[in-house]
């Protein structure tokens, strides 16, 4: 037989009551049957835990060393066990989320809170995200890379949501504002707007020019708001991606051949909770933002089998 919390429960019951016959009545047993386990129990430790006598029961060294046991294991179990009722009535845990900037944050947000609450961190370095994701501080971590750089590595597991092709945004009075698509080398003398990150953005925009035939001009990295103002005044062509949703008196426009790619991640703590629902939401919600997006809709249609089908 092993040792039981029941039996220190018995052990604690006679101790306090002060005699077997007490204890018994206390828990509702037949003394017999009580002073049976109670042999029974101290078979199992190797000695007699009470000294009886017509005067009662009192703890032998032996007893003492039980009793003092008992008296800190029984109150942890029943602590244990009330807290593991409250967890399992408990409302389902909700979830942290941190983002760089994207068109799909909102939708995912709005998915994830109509079932859970949901509290979000922004920034615009992926390394601080992915360090708040292992530290424990974040549940997911929702970025992006450029097209052909893979997956992060680390402790993080990853979910690529999407592949989407980088546009152009110009003002409605730029010379290519009414094209279907621009090459790239067409724009070889703008200026152009970025949003900042860490990643090989940069570099991978610089590759592409290269190869168009030209090095880009001045290149300035700032907030969306002032890219935004930026492409209205005719200062910068701004780079964005696919699902970007155009504000008025700008025009998102396509480049041929889909120069740039932008890779839209998931990123999570190994122990993130529903992990495959919260991925399969990511994914829905990136797809209504290609729904809300009539230029990349269209050239998803011209272009079948590209990243990711409307």
């Amino acid at each position: 037989m092993d040792l039981e919390l029941r039996h220190l429960r018995i052990v604690r019951a006679v101790a306090d009551a002060g005699s077997v016959s007490k204890a018994a009545s206390l828990l509702g047993l037949a003394q017999p049957a009580l002073t049976a386990q109670l042999k029974r129990i101290e078979r199992v430790l190797g000695g007699a835990l009470f000294e009886r006598d017509r005067h009662g029961a009192r703890p032998t060294r032996l007893g003492e060393l039980v009793l003092a046991r008992a008296r800190v294991l029984l109150p942890a179990a029943k602590e244990l066990q009330d807290e593991a009722v409250r967890f399992a009535h408990a409302p389902s845990p909700g979830f942290r989320i941190g983002a760089t900037n994207g068109p799909i944050l909102g939708g995912l947000v709005d998915r994830l809170a109509a079932e859970r609450t949901v509290s979000t961190y922004t920034s615009w370095s992926t390394h601080e995200l992915t360090s708040m994701v292992e530290l424990g501080r974040l549940d997911y971590v929702l970025t992006g890379a450029c097209g052909d750089s893979g997956t992060p590595t680390g402790t993080l597991v990853w979910e690529t949501i999407s592949l989407d092709p980088v546009f152009c945004l110009v003002g409605d009075d730029h010379p290519v504002a009414k094209e279907k698509e621009v090459e790239l080398a067409d724009l070889a003398t703008e200026q152009w707007a970025v949003t900042p990150g860490d990643g090989c953005f940069a570099d991978c925009f610089a590759m592409a020019c290269a190869r168009a035939g030209f090095t880009p001009g001045t290149i300035y990295e700032t907030d969306v708001p002032t890219c935004t103002h930026l492409a209205q005044v005719g200062r910068a062509v701004v780079l964005c991606q696919a699902t970007h949703q155009s504000a008025q008196g700008l025009v998102m426009v396509p480049l041929v051949g889909a120069p740039l790619r932008w890779r839209q991640l998931l990123g999570r703590h190994p122990t993130a909770p529903d992990a495959a629902w919260v991925v399969g939401q990511a994914k829905q919600a990136h797809m209504e933002a290609v729904r809300r997006c009539p230029v990349y809709y269209d050239w998803l249609v011209r272009n079948p089998g590209y990243g990711t089908a409307p």
